[in-house]
């Protein structure tokens, strides 16, 4: 094709793809090209812009790391990734929401028996950590598996800190009975990290990068959805303006604080603990949830 212009350029583009085998790989490119001329279009974006949209989007792919997922924080930081969560776990009245996958998740981290210290010397105040996992109809689930990670009372992550051992992070399995108990460290709010192309970006918008207090939650058990969620304590800052929209209010619980004394576990704190008592509710698989990757 020649003489092309702005006017006959995407259909131009959307002709030259139209051989493609995939049906939805077809599917969502066509739609991908249509909304991003129509952004330019609609804008009426310079040369000068468009450049400075190639630098950003270099920027953010030579930050990441084994350690550090800026594309996933700048899904997160404009919304897309709550989108994309909330369109794909739909749930029954009565089950717990899902919310943001966050982007310090590892994979095969320690297995800790129930009761055991999964913030493994991490700073902060000591926490207890208790609940039951059912099923939408109220039964018990046993021996489900639970997957648990958070940040330090400073707000970095173990994987931030490279100091060679696994802290904040463990999978337990519930009991006969669906419960489960942990020790673990009170959540307090962080910054996501915003030294990079994404904390420059939400700087120029006049966005904070602060998220509420919280730990991560994925929940799995044969026959059921996986659950991916936080839990939000009640009470702490920026619940209402997380820099990752990844508040739900029925994910906001109680963090119980309690006088020095005999903890849930028996033994004598010098200091001041809290408690954390949260059930996971979660939603039979269908056909369609099990052929999910």
């Amino acid at each position: 094709m020649r003489n092309l212009n702005e006017e006959t350029i995407t259909q131009a583009v959307l002709a030259r793809n139209i051989d493609m085998k995939d049906r939805r790989l077809r599917e969502i490119m066509t739609s991908l090209i249509q909304h991003l001329h129509a952004f330019a279009r609609e804008t009426r974006l310079t040369e000068a812009e468009w450049a400075a949209g190639i630098r950003f989007l270099t920027e953010v792919g030579q930050t990441c790391s084994p350690t550090r997922q800026e594309f996933i924080l700048l899904s997160d930081t404009l919304g897309l990734s709550t989108l994309v969560t909330a369109q794909n776990h739909r749930k029954p009245q009565g089950c717990t929401e899902a919310t943001v996958f966050g982007p310090f998740y590892v994979d095969d981290a320690p297995e800790y028996e129930l009761g055991a210290d999964v913030g493994n010397g991490m700073a902060g105040q000591p926490c207890f950590v208790s609940g039951q996992v059912r099923g939408i109809s109220g039964e018990a689930i046993p021996g489900a598996k639970l997957e648990v990670w958070q940040a330090d009372s400073e707000g970095f992550y173990d994987v931030q800190l490279a100091q060679g051992h696994v802290q904040g992070r463990g999978t337990l399995v519930a009991d006969a009975t669906g419960h489960f108990h942990f020790k673990s460290i009170v959540a307090e709010s962080y910054p996501i990290p915003h030294d990079g192309p994404v904390g420059r970006m939400l700087d120029a918008m006049g966005r904070h990068p602060w998220r509420p207090a919280h730990l991560h939650f994925m929940v799995s058990a044969p026959g059921y959805e996986t659950l991916v969620t936080h839990v939000f304590r009640e009470g702490g800052e920026y619940l209402d303006s997380d820099a990752v929209f990844g508040v739900r209010s029925s994910l906001i619980a109680d963090w119980v604080e309690h006088a020095a004394g005999t903890t849930p576990d028996g033994d004598q704190s010098a200091t001041p603990f809290y408690t954390l008592d949260f059930d996971f509710v979660l939603n039979p698989a269908t056909d369609q949830t099990r052929r999910k990757p």
